[in-house]
């Protein structure tokens, strides 16, 4: 029997973080998750939003201003946050970070269901 399975044993070497700005990189996405790997380079920040379904964060490498709804706190290698939907939040990084963001899609599909 198969089993597809992705494994990645090296989170931070998938990721090259770009003099001055901002890089998005895409690990997975299936119906219930999309994995996104981010690399920002101190002093990049992203500015207050939402997302509209539940989010984890977990920073790998770094130092970080994190912002979740009125709570400011540091954010560094070792950080797991989990969010709800609609939460506004931002982050400044303070050295360069990489952060993991995982979008949970299967929850906002059955919050569409409930109603």
């Amino acid at each position: 029997m198969k089993t597809n399975y992705t494994c990645i044993t090296d989170l931070p070497s998938q990721v090259e973080i770009p003099p001055d700005g901002i890089l998005t990189r895409t690990l997975y996405a299936d119906e219930q998750v999309k994995v996104i790997l981010f690399g920002f380079d101190a002093g990049q920040e992203l500015s207050e939003h939402t997302a509209s379904m539940p989010a984890i964060l977990h920073f790998l490498q770094g130092e970080a201003r994190l912002t979740l709804g009125q709570d400011s706190m540091e954010a560094h290698a070792g950080t797991w946050v989990h969010m709800p939907a609609n939460l506004q939040h931002s982050i400044s990084a303070k050295t360069p970070v990489i952060l993991l963001l995982l979008l949970l899609k299967q929850a906002t599909s059955e919050a569409r269901k409930e109603r």
